[in-house]
This record gives C-alpha cells, structure tokens and sequence, in this order.
C-alpha cells in the first residue's frame, strides 16, 4: 500500500493523539473495582481512523499504538488482552460501520466496546483454563454500552471538526 506524505503523517499524528488518549486514560481513576473496565479513549481515533479512511489504515495505527502502549505501561501479558480486544473491536466497528454505510458512529463505537470486552474475557478464559471469567460478563455488557456510547458520541463530534482538515488535501 502505498500512502501519500499528507495520509501518511495524518495517521501518525492520529497514532499520537491515540497514544495521548490512552496515557490520559491511564492516569484516571478507575471508576468500578472489575478488571477489564475502562473509558476507551483511545478508541475515538480508531472509529475516526475507519470513518474518513479504511480497515488498511486503522490496523496499522491500532498495532502500533498497542505495541507502545504494552511497552510504555502495562506487562507484557496485558498485551494479549488488548491485541484480542483491539482487533475484535476494530473489525466489528468495521463491519457495523459498513452495514449503517457510516451513519450512527455511537452505535458502531457500542459494538465496538462489546467486542473488545468479548475478546478481552476469551483471553483471561483461556489463560485461566476457566468460565470464572464469564461471572463478570453482565458487567462488561454494561460497561461496553456507556463506554462504547461515549467513545463514539465523541468520534461523531470530533468528525464534525476534524472533516475540512482530513480532506484538505488528496489523502488517497
């Protein structure tokens, strides 16, 4: 795949403002003692990412971001968590957000939110060799809803401002 400079370093700066987003998110206090639930933060770059590019864009940008995040703040085993979550989430929000034709990006963030739940308990089932994880699956639904409503209510915003500057120039 060949990219332009302009696409090029628009996915950069996103790859930052991702990794941003999830330092900010790491410092905020978790607001409920169940593991696995988060804002999400830095899934509003994601459904930005998949909104005014494509799935070839996204994976990139969400890779790396994981990788440095794994490095920067959390252990190495967390890595599989989020790589599970992430593609999971990734890969429904672009499937919804194709079936919608890329309206409603609040409901492709709450499916992306489910899915990247889903995937984080098929990784601690695994690891654990256990269906323990599933007691914490009605939780999870929840939390993935109000999460997934406002990591994409604030995708759907930032569009509306990030539009003109994303399409300035030939980004194909």
């Amino acid at each position: 795949m060949k990219l332009s400079t302009h696409k090029l370093t628009i996915l950069a700066l996103f790859t930052t403002i991702a990794l941003g987003l999830y330092w900010v998110e790491s410092l905020l206090p978790v607001p409920v003692p169940i593991p696995g639930i988060k804002l999400g933060l830095a899934n509003i770059v994601t459904l930005i990412i998949l909104k005014n590019f494509s799935i070839r864009e996204a994976f990139p940008v969400l890779m790396i971001r994981i990788l440095i995040t794994t490095f920067l703040f959390s252990q190495f085993i967390s890595m599989f968590y989020s790589l599970s979550g992430g593609i999971l989430c990734m890969l429904s929000m672009h499937l919804i957000h194709r079936l919608l034709k890329g309206h409603f990006l609040f409901l492709t963030g709450v499916f992306g939110a489910l899915f990247h739940n889903l995937g984080q308990l098929c990784v601690a089932m695994l690891l654990t060799s256990s269906l323990a994880p599933l007691t914490y699956l009605p939780f999870l639904i929840l939390s993935g809803i109000i999460t997934g409503l406002f990591t994409g209510l604030c995708a759907h915003y930032a569009q509306k401002y990030l539009g003109r500057f994303l399409h300035s120039q030939s980004i194909q």
